[in-house]
């Protein structure tokens, strides 16, 4: 089966289509400056790239775009749209109204509809899509996978925020958690390499990139995860603050005279590792400027890996123990100065890595585990894949109709 991945921004739509006989990925690409002008850039295996500018006014329209490249016939993998057995569509927040992949229905999107207000900015650009998808291929049968849906089985005393339960029921205000398909594909491979079954596992999954979230994983499932209501909690990540004081935000407020409406903004765009270096909301260019000797940049990378040290540490304790921790995502795989940064002086946990495996983690065969001999905990460095995750299950969901 065919099966086409989207996720789909406010003006953007990138798409992935897998070949799900063979697991693999056969044609991607992404419609940028969907309701401004409109851009394609698409790559099928075996084919030239492409480029171009395409009105683009509305989703619909950018998936018409997507479709056409896929049929081209010098850059495209497909001889006709219905060889696209089904779509799955990313959904960073299904709320409690959404908790595992389903599929699409006019009663399921007024679930997701009931998302808009706990998340208004990636709500509202999924309906778009979804319906895009809807009106270009009508007969094509579509699944949302659920990103806080792995976070689902978090007790209520690790998803619950000490406010009066009334505003729970009213708003819905609870940790719902993120990154979900990321920390369950890494997780499940975790456990695959240490070869023993979920039961009894304890895992600390760190996926580490311009946002950053921790998972604590026991017998397979999450109990606790840095994030909360929105993406904003947790490490201090790229532009967002991560966890803070709530007393600071009425104070800059006042201080800075910024209004309610822009607050947000500034906590997620302003703050972060860019706030506190001055340097970039990239940590490439932090760790740059810490190689060239820049204190605030040195500063921005301790605060990082002092946060992840101080989640590994918290999560073991919850799960009275560790089996190994993994990290994933663009930093997760790609820093080795933050993966021994947030490991170091953790002897007392068992933890103790490789200094020769961390620094070349692109040569070593997969499972990468880069533990020194002797520790007690395992350190993998798995790379994640999120559109497999979306992919198989919209598969296995559309396969059993």
């Amino acid at each position: 089966m065919y099966v086409l991945v989207v996720n789909a921004g406010s003006s953007s739509l990138k798409y992935q289509l897998f070949d799900m006989d063979k697991h693999e990925v056969i044609a991607k690409g992404i419609c940028e400056r969907i309701g401004i002008d409109g851009k394609i850039t698409h790559h099928a295996a075996g084919k030239p790239d492409y480029t171009a500018e395409i009105p683009m006014p509305t989703h619909a329209q950018a998936t018409q775009a997507l479709i056409d490249s896929l049929l081209d016939k010098e850059h495209g993998c497909l001889t006709d749209m219905h060889q696209i057995g089904a779509i799955g569509h990313r959904i960073v927040n299904g709320g409690e109204w959404l908790t595992e992949p389903v599929l699409v229905s006019e009663q399921v999107l007024a679930d997701l509809e009931k998302c808009r207000d706990i998340a208004p900015l990636h709500t509202v650009p999924h309906l778009l899509g979804i319906r895009g998808c809807m009106e270009v291929l009508p007969t094509t049968p579509q699944v949302l996978v659920i990103d806080t849906a792995f976070h689902r089985t978090m007790p209520e005393k690790a998803y619950f925020y000490p406010i009066p339960y009334e505003l729970y029921r009213k708003y819905k205000i609870r940790r719902y958690g993120f990154h979900g398909t990321s920390h369950r594909y890494v997780s499940e491979k975790a456990i695959e390499y240490l070869g023993r079954g979920a039961e009894g596992t304890k895992i600390v999954t760190c996926h580490l990139g311009n946002g950053s979230s921790i998972s604590a994983v026991k017998d397979g499932k999450v109990i606790d995860t840095s994030m909360g209501f929105t993406p904003l909690e947790g490490i201090i990540m790229g532009s967002r603050c991560g966890s803070i004081d709530p007393a600071i935000v009425p104070f800059i407020m006042e201080k800075e005279n910024i209004p309610a409406s822009e607050m947000g903004n500034f906590m997620n765009k302003q703050c972060g590792l860019l706030g506190v270096s001055e340097v970039s909301s990239d940590l490439r260019d932090v760790m740059a400027a810490v190689r060239a000797g820049n204190k605030q940049a040195k500063l921005a990378y301790d605060i990082l890996c002092y946060g992840i040290k101080k989640y590994i540490g918290s999560y073991a304790a919850a799960m009275n123990g560790l089996d190994c921790v993994v990290f994933t995502a663009g930093i997760g795989e790609n820093t080795p100065e933050v993966r021994a940064g947030a490991l170091e002086e953790m002897d007392y946990l068992g933890i103790r890595i490789d200094p020769e495996k961390n620094a070349n983690v692109k040569k070593l065969p997969a499972p990468c585990d880069i533990s020194a001999d002797g520790s007690r905990v395992r350190v993998y460095v798995i790379p994640t894949n999120e559109e497999l995750v979306i992919a198989s299950d919209t598969e296995k969901l559309v396969s059993a109709l």
